[in-house]
């Protein structure tokens, strides 16, 4: 089939898109901007076409010759989130009618109970809802409460929530019943939407295993995290109002977004109905703690702060993607430092390889001798190991306080930190040739903070970056110029 992914540069889209293609359908996404499309991996298997949803006259070409079109963009961020998606709404509709597409597919959100006055947010989806199944397309609505995946909006306020709140003051929402679901069971029942018969045109609740309040949720992700027990202390204060700007002063995510996914808190989200899961059958959806997991088992690559793997290797999708908003994926500080070195690339990977041990770190070394002091007093492993080769390291091998985590020889050393820390730390050592006979060292320090503790270890050691960091960087440069030597802690 050949399917149309309108929003293919959001949180759904982006990991729809790739996965339809998967599936043997041709596929085109329409973007107002190509551009934002031109660097994700799987550009080069779908079409790509640039129009808005907002202008009717380029619609006819991107809908022509398709058979399932999706409905993913919504324009939660803008004052007039509510009119802007009634119009592209209308638009898809008339678009999709007159081209002949078989079936429209839309992913929107739960109804409220019965008697309950629907927040914008949901509202807006209703209505929207209203506008496909009324296209005179046959159209699958699929309504969902919480979606459990890095990068999802609804995740991530749960994530910075939980993360830097050892102690919470509630609104009295979060004793609400909500049945999130796995962002890789929205994707499933998505693609299967795409094969339902010709006659099923109607809604359908989604939602995974478990039925959980809002204050369950934040208890075990923190379990599943590995935090500490969070203390939560409801009080009827904190309105809907009050209680987002709540939100944005703890989270990152921006304050026009999490207004009204916090104005749907106050609406219990739990499927009535399971036909949906019926008419396509498959695997189980996942409880809401493998959810987690799954969204959190990440381990680094070359591009740490904005690409992982997953740990288990079977859920991509729960994880960020380099199109996901700055604020998605948890909290990561960094530190990147780069000198030009007027020797080659070689001459500097031989410093790079020597670091630590009695070659030492270039650098402040009272500061990283005080360092190590006190990771042994908290039991840790302090400078002590050294390292097993004066001139040569090999991945998996002690390095200090440090384990070395990868090697490209002649370009990349990449060290993870085993020192006590609340958190995950890594360093990384580059060896970059500059095309003049000269080569540039790149220096970054990642940091993973867990918990509220994390993040004030990270601000109580910014302070001594600039000297630690930049005195290495430069140590380092001149160490391959031949115009220093190491400094030993």
């Amino acid at each position: 089939m050949r399917c149309l992914v309108t929003g293919a540069t959001g949180y759904i889209g982006g990991r729809l898109a790739p996965r339809l293609v998967e599936a043997g359908h041709d596929v085109r996404c329409l973007s107002r901007s190509a551009a934002r499309l031109r660097d994700v991996p799987w550009a080069d298997q779908v079409e790509i076409v640039e129009a808005d949803l907002a202008d009717p006259a380029g619609l006819p070409a991107a809908f022509a010759g398709i058979d399932v079109a999706y409905f993913l963009m919504h324009s939660l961020g803008h004052t007039d989130f509510e009119r802007r998606d009634r119009a592209a709404a209308a638009n898809f509709a008339a678009a999709a009618r007159a081209a002949g597409v078989r079936r429209i597919v839309y992913l929107g959100g739960p109804e409220p109970p019965p008697g309950d006055r629907p927040s914008a947010h949901l509202r807006s989806r209703a209505e929207v809802a209203r506008i496909l199944l009324a296209s005179g397309v046959p159209t699958a609505v699929l309504r969902a409460p919480v979606i459990i995946g890095s990068g999802s909006a609804s995740f991530e306020m749960l994530r910075y929530l939980t993360e830097r709140l050892p102690v919470m003051v509630t609104p009295r929402w979060v004793t609400n019943r909500i049945q999130p679901i796995a962002v890789r069971d929205v994707l499933r029942y998505l693609i299967g939407a795409a094969t339902l018969p010709p006659d099923v045109h109607r809604g359908f609740d989604i939602g995974g295993a478990d039925v959980l309040s809002y204050a369950d949720m934040m208890r075990r992700y923190a379990r599943v995290a590995g935090l500490r027990r969070r203390i939560l202390l409801p009080t009827r204060v904190l309105s809907p109002w009050l209680s987002a700007h709540w939100v944005g002063l703890v989270t990152p995510v921006p304050n026009a977004i999490a207004r009204p996914l916090v104005a749907s808190l106050v609406h219990e989200a739990v499927a009535r109905e399971n036909d949906l899961a019926r008419l396509l059958p498959g695997p189980e959806p996942l409880g809401f703690d493998e959810a987690v997991r799954l969204a959190l088992s990440r381990i680094r690559d070359a591009d740490v702060e904005t690409r992982w793997t997953g740990a288990s290797g079977r859920d991509a999708a729960a994880e960020p993607l380099p199109s996901d908003p700055k604020w998605s994926g948890g909290s990561v500080y960094t530190d990147e430092r780069s000198r030009p070195v007027h020797a080659p690339a070689d001459r500097l990977w031989r410093v790079i390889e020597g670091v630590g041990g009695e070659n030492g770190w270039y650098s402040f070394p009272l500061a990283w001798s005080v360092r190590g002091w006190l990771d042994r007093l908290v039991g840790g492993v302090g400078l002590r190991r050294g390292r097993r080769d004066r001139h040569r390291l090999r991945v998996g091998e002690a390095l200090d306080w440090w384990r070395v985590e990868e090697i490209v020889p002649g370009e990349l050393l990449r060290l993870r930190a085993e020192m006590r820390v609340p958190g995950r730390a890594w360093l990384e050592m580059r060896a970059e040739p500059d095309g003049a006979g000269g080569s540039v060292y790149r220096q970054r320090a990642v940091f993973l903070p867990r918990g509220l503790a994390g993040h004030l270890y990270w601000a109580s050691v910014l302070p001594f970056h600039g000297i630690v960091f930049s005195g290495m960087a430069r140590n380092i440069a001149r160490g391959a110029e031949g115009r220093v030597r190491p400094v030993e802690p």
